[in-house]
C-alpha cells in the first residue's frame, strides 16, 4: 500500500536524508517534492534530491521508498552496505582459485554467498531421486540456464554473527552438542520484539510499515518450510524428528506450535546465510530484491547488537541415548 499524501510529504525541503542509488545509500538533501499522480493523491510523493558531493547533473526525482531518515542506525546501515560492496569487489578482482574439496562450515565464507559446505549438514527429509525436478526449480525457475543468468544476491552479515555461525558448526558437528529446543528465546519472540522496535520508526499505514510486516511474515514462513529441508546438520536430525512429534502430537504444551516457536536464533542465522540462494530462485525484480536486502540487513544488525539476549544460551550435551539414536539413524 502506498503512503497516503493526505498528511503531506514525509520529508521537508532542505532536509538531509539518505537515498538509495543502486544498492548503496548516499547522503542527500531534499530539494523539492510533488505528488506522484495528481489524479490519485493516495499514490504518495516524489522527491527531488541532490546527492552530497555529486554534481547537480545527478539531481533526480525519486520515489519516497528510496529515501531514509538521516538517523545513526541508517548511517550505520549505509556504511555496512558499502563495506559489503567493497568486499565483493575485492573478491571479484582476485584470480580464480580451484575450490578445495575440504568441507567448510556455515559462516566460513560469508562475504556475500550462501555457500553451505559442511559434510555434516544435509537434508532431514528424503531427496528426490535422480532425474526428477529438483527443489530449487519450484519457485518459478524451470530452466537451469535462466537460474545461472540471475545476478548474485548479497546479504550483509555482521562479523560477530559470522563468528557465532562458525562456533555453532563446531559445537554441533565436532563437539556433538545441541542448541536447546525449545529455545528460551525462540525465533517468534525475537521477531515480535524486532517488529515492535522497528515499527516505531515507520508511519502507520505507510508502505514502509507494510513492507516490515511482509518481511517478518516471510522470514517466519521461510524458516518453517526450510528448517527440516536445508538448515539442519546431520547430527540434529533426531532432535528435529522429536520436536516435530511434539508439535504434531495434538496434546501437551508444544502441540500446535510452529518451528519458529521452538527453535532459537542459532538456527535463524543459518536461514539468513541461505537467503541469497532462496531469493535467487524466485522471480523477484531487482527493486524488490534490493528492498528485501535492506530489510534483512536491518534485522541482522539489530540481532548483532543483542547477542547476549538471543544467542547466549549454552549448547547441551546430547547424551548417550541420543548419540546412539543419531548413529543408528544416520
Amino acid at each position: 500500500m502506498a503512503p497516503s499524501s493526505s498528511s503531506g510529504p514525509a520529508y521537508a525541503k532542505d532536509e538531509k536524508v539518505l537515498c538509495f542509488h543502486g544498492e548503496l545509500l548516499y547522503e542527500a538533501k531534499v530539494l523539492d517534492s510533488r505528488i506522484k499522480d495528481p489524479n490519485d493523491k493516495k499514490d504518495g510523493y516524489m522527491f527531488r534530491v541532490h546527492y552530497k558531493g555529486w554534481k547537480n547533473t545527478w539531481d533526480d526525482w525519486v520515489p519516497q521508498e528510496r529515501i531514509r531518515k538521516l538517523t545513526e542506525e541508517n548511517k550505520e546501515l549505509a556504511s555496512n552496505l558499502k563495506k559489503d560492496m567493497d568486499a565483493q569487489r575485492r573478491a571479484a578482482s582476485k584470480p580464480s582459485i580451484p575450490t578445495s574439496t575440504k568441507k567448510r562450515p556455515y559462516g566460513s565464507d560469508l562475504t556475500g554467498s550462501s555457500q553451505r559446505g559442511s559434510e555434516d549438514r544435509s537434508s532431514a527429509v528424503p531427496q528426490p531421486p535422480r532425474g526428477t525436478k529438483r527443489a530449487r526449480e519450484i519457485e518459478g525457475i524451470d530452466k537451469e540456464e535462466e537460474f545461472v543468468r540471475r545476478p548474485a544476491v548479497r546479504l550483509f552479515i555482521p562479523d560477530s554473527l559470522k563468528s557465532i555461525l562458525v562456533d555453532d558448526w563446531e559445537k554441533v558437528t565436532k563437539e556433538q552438542k545441541l542448541a536447546a529446543v525449545p529455545s528460551p528465546t525462540p525465533i517468534n519472540q525475537f521477531l515480535r520484539q524486532y517488529y515492535d522496535s522497528e515499527a516505531n520508526t515507520r508511519r502507520v499505514g505507510s508502505a514502509d510499515a507494510d513492507i516490515l510486516e511482509e518481511v517478518i511474515a516471510g522470514v517466519r514462513e521461510y524458516f518453517n518450510k526450510s528448517l527440516g529441508r536445508i538448515l539442519l546438520y546431520r547430527f540434529e536430525r533426531q532432535q528435529f524428528y522429536e520436536v516435530h512429534k511434539w508439535i504434531e502430537s495434538g496434546h501437551g504444551e508444544h502441540a500446535g506450535k510452529s518451528l519458529c516457536d521452538m527453535y532459537g536464533c542459532e538456527h535463524l542465522l543459518r536461514l539468513f546465510v541461505t537467503m541469497p540462494d532462496l531469493i535467487a530462485h524466485t522471480n523477484m525484480d531487482s527493486q524488490s530484491v534490493s528492498r528485501l536486502r535492506e530489510e534483512l540487513a536491518k534485522v541482522t544488525q539489530w540481532l548483532a547488537k543483542r547477542i547476549p539476549k538471543y544467542l547466549a544460551t549454552e549448547y547441551e550435551h546430547a547424551g548417550q541415548g541420543y548419540l546412539e539414536s543419531a548413529k543408528n539413524g544416520s
